[in-house]
């Protein structure tokens, strides 16, 4: 029989949907697989999103460096601590990764961060509440040297990574600060911390410190493993560039330690010394106190100025050098003229010498000079022109920029509205200028009439590319005078270290002639008029050496220090300065002055001789001769045959018998070593310099047997006598090199409303 078929309706819809649902999936396949998107996204780049991933390859912030490649400020290697809070980083219980106590957490981290348990505790309980996978923990948690992280670790507290950082380091700590400034981690905007520059030089090129960050990038699995032959794509950071400057770092290292002495001992308000080159106008070290440490900014206050370039002042008399050098320039100068010391007088003012404006009688202008007469430049003023002298001052720089390569370099303000202004600017007062700018116009005199424009960057330069963006070179900033000039400016200079009345004696050198000029200048206050005082000044010395060929020029000021009774200002500036130049000079092998050639002769063989007989001819050779033993044959001698010795150096002569102990006042250390190494007595030998005591006397017996002590002390110790002498040269800086700069309060109507006006431009000035 013949099976009726029957429409199934059901089934067929069924069969439609299902066809329909394949033929739309399969249209859906073929157009994903022919176009890459979908819903307008391209799937390849989603999958990137996903399993690609970027590791920051950070570039190292630029050296600054000295001179001669010394470091002064570079990265060093720290880290970053972050606690994982999320326990999806725990695959096994036993092997925790994640935080699993945030309490005992807190209290281990307490102590190794320099932060309390409570905000430790607060910064991982909101993490936890919020759902973080990780947290960290500001400025505490980072900048971690290595010794502490090994500490954390074996301290096994779970779920601390510590990632790799750098830290800005500056290992020679307080050095050239307000110049150098100081770099620091800071948060930008998108939450990446940065190290960036915030004052100083590390502010001013930071730019070209930072360098460009790199990147790596690779493609990871869902769990962030690397794919196998996966490519991974590498940006190579960029380091920033380093920053060579003038400085050497050995020099500012001898003003540091200098003005640190004197802070110490005098604690006055204000300390500014540069130090330069006066052939190339190189700074070779800049210094202030107060003063601060980079690596901790410790000290820093709220003066953030570099004084030497943006701070002005009244100069003194070291502005006098500067009036002198016009003076013989216009052939005005004369040194054995005379004038009637004591006060001046011009139309309404009267300005007077330093001592009371007592003067010195009729005296030389030369001594005039010398005493740091003030009415000496009233009277040179009177000879040269004031409109003349003025056009010197600008030839000199005073009241521009001299366009060193620093910012914010202040200009000074010459007052020459009124006689009495040109009047006080001859002798360093009224008139504001810059240590900079004092540099500047003395390198003129030191290099034969040449102004040499200062300088404290050598170069810029990538160690990467090889890129030098910056050299600079010396470059002449006028020339104000002759060479001739020059030469009897150095001369006149130099007699005020050398005279009998010179107001520089204090800083005279052992080894070099110094040429320069002290100062003692009023220091303004508020409201006008001075600061009144014994210790209310501003002492300084400008001053170069040697002084027929100076290779360093130094600028130092002393403000307002805690004076004894018994010293003046001048004492604290000399300390500084005499220690730095001579130890510079020194350093830089620049031959002594008035060294003398020592004459030496060689030793003879004195050995199987009669030590009488030696002894005796060694006499005549005027040679001091110490013999060990009592027996009459030398068996060995200090210094060995063939050595020289000193004329009248000492000869020790070896004998056999019985020791006695001789007088070693006066011994060295090396003479000390080779008796004892003859005689084979036991020497304690105690200090360094010179021999001044003994534990056994002169003429004593002695034997191996017996401890001699004996004390060495150094040479301003062993010569009392000397020491004394010197001691009582510098205390007899008088009047002359203490107050040179005040004038008597007498006719100064015109010059107390001047005064007002120029204290309160130099407010402005010194605020900017």
């Amino acid at each position: 029989m013949k099976k009726k078929f029957r429409f199934q309706g059901g089934a067929f819809l069924l069969f439609l949907l299902f066809a329909g649902l394949f033929f739309l999936l399969l249209t859906r396949i073929v157009t994903i697989q022919a176009t890459g998107e979908v819903e307008g996204q391209q799937l390849a780049a989603r999958a990137a999103a996903k399993y690609s991933q970027e590791e920051v390859l950070t570039a190292e912030r630029g050296r600054i460096i000295d001179r001669k490649g010394e470091v002064i400020a570079e990265d060093t290697l720290t880290y970053k601590l972050v606690a994982v809070l999320d326990e999806s980083a725990t695959q096994k219980v036993s092997d925790p990764r994640h935080v699993v106590d945030i309490e005992e957490t807190a209290s281990k981290l307490a102590g190794y961060l320099g932060a309390s348990e409570e905000s430790i505790l607060e910064t991982l309980k909101t993490g936890v509440e919020k759902d973080r996978y990780q947290v960290e923990f500001g400025s505490a948690g980072r900048e971690i040297n290595h010794t502490q992280m090994l500490e954390m670790k074996e301290a096994e507290i779970p779920g601390l990574l510590f990632v790799r950082d750098l830290k800005r380091l500056y290992p020679n700590g307080v050095f050239a600060s307000h110049l150098i400034g100081y770099a620091m981690k800071e948060e930008m905007k998108d939450g990446v911390t940065k190290t960036t520059g915030r004052m100083g030089l590390e502010s001013i090129h930071n730019e070209v410190l930072t360098g460009q960050n790199g990147k790596i990038e690779f493609d990871t699995d869902k769990w962030g493993f690397l794919l196998p032959n996966s490519e991974s794509a590498v940006t190579p950071a960029v380091d920033g560039s380093d920053v060579q400057l003038t400085l050497d770092k050995t020099l500012q290292n001898f003003l540091e330690d200098a003005m640190s002495g004197v802070q110490e001992e005098y604690d006055p308000t204000r300390m500014i010394a540069v130090i330069a080159d006066p052939k190339t106008g190189e700074i070779l070290a800049m210094s202030q106190r107060p003063t601060f440490n980079p690596n901790t900014r410790e000290g820093l206050s709220d003066n953030w100025l570099n004084e030497s370039i943006e701070l002005t002042i009244e100069p003194g008399s070291p502005m006098k050098m500067f009036t002198l050098a016009a003076a013989i320039e216009e052939g005005k100068w004369d040194a054995n003229a005379t004038y009637n010391s004591g006060t001046y007088t011009l139309l309404d003012s009267t300005i007077g010498d330093h001592n009371s404006g007592r003067g010195w009688g009729t005296i030389s202008y030369l001594e005039g000079f010398q005493r740091s007469s003030n009415v000496s430049m009233a009277y040179l003023l009177e000879r040269l022109g004031a409109d003349t002298f003025m056009t010197y001052i600008d030839a000199f720089g005073f009241g521009e920029q001299t366009g060193i390569d620093l910012p914010k370099e202040a200009t000074g303000k010459i007052l020459d509205q009124y006689p009495i202004n040109k009047l006080t600017t001859a002798y360093g007062q009224g008139s504001t200028v810059t240590p900079i700018q004092m540099i500047q116009a003395a390198s003129a005199i030191a290099n034969g009439g040449v102004m040499m424009k200062p300088y404290v960057i050598d170069q810029i330069k990538n160690t990467d590319t090889g890129k030098v963006t910056v050299k600079s070179e010396p470059e002449k900033a006028g020339q104000p005078i002759s060479a001739e000039t020059a030469e009897k400016v150095k001369e006149v200079l130099a007699s005020t270290v050398t005279s009998e009345v010179g107001s520089a004696k204090g800083f005279a050198l052992q080894d070099y002639k110094i040429a320069g000029k002290t100062g003692t200048a009023q220091v303004p206050k508020e409201g006008g008029g001075y600061l009144e005082g014994s210790n209310n000044y501003l002492f300084s010395f400008l001053g170069m050496a040697p002084a027929d060929d100076p290779e360093l020029l130094i600028y130092i000021g002393v403000q307002q220090p805690n004076l004894p009774a018994n010293e003046y200002g001048s004492v604290p500036v000399a300390k500084i300065f005499t220690s730095v130049m001579e130890n510079s000079l020194k350093y830089m092998n620049i031959e002594p002055e008035n060294m003398v050639e020592a004459t030496t002769m060689p030793v003879e063989d004195y050995t199987g001789q009669s030590a009488t007989a030696a002894a005796e001819a060694l006499r005549e050779l005027g040679l001091e001769t110490v013999v060990i033993g009592d027996s009459k044959e030398v068996v060995s001698q200090y210094p060995e045959t063939g050595s020289t010795v000193l004329d009248g150096g000492r000869v020790i002569l070896k004998a056999a018998g019985k020791t006695t102990l001789p007088d070693f006042t006066g011994w060295s250390k090396r003479e000390l070593l080779a008796y004892q190494s003859l005689s084979g007595l036991s020497l304690e030998i105690a200090g360094q310099g010179y021999v001044l005591t003994q534990s056994i006397a002169e003429g004593e017996v002695v034997t191996v047997n017996d401890p001699v002590v004996i004390e060495l002390h150094p040479p301003e110790i062993y010569y009392p006598a000397r020491a004394e002498a010197e001691d009582k040269e510098e205390q007899e800086q008088t009047e002359q090199g203490a107050l040179e700069d005040t004038a008597p309060e007498v006719n100064k109507e015109e010059t107390e409303t001047e005064t007002e006006t120029e204290t309160e431009t130099q407010t402005e000035e010194t605020t900017e």
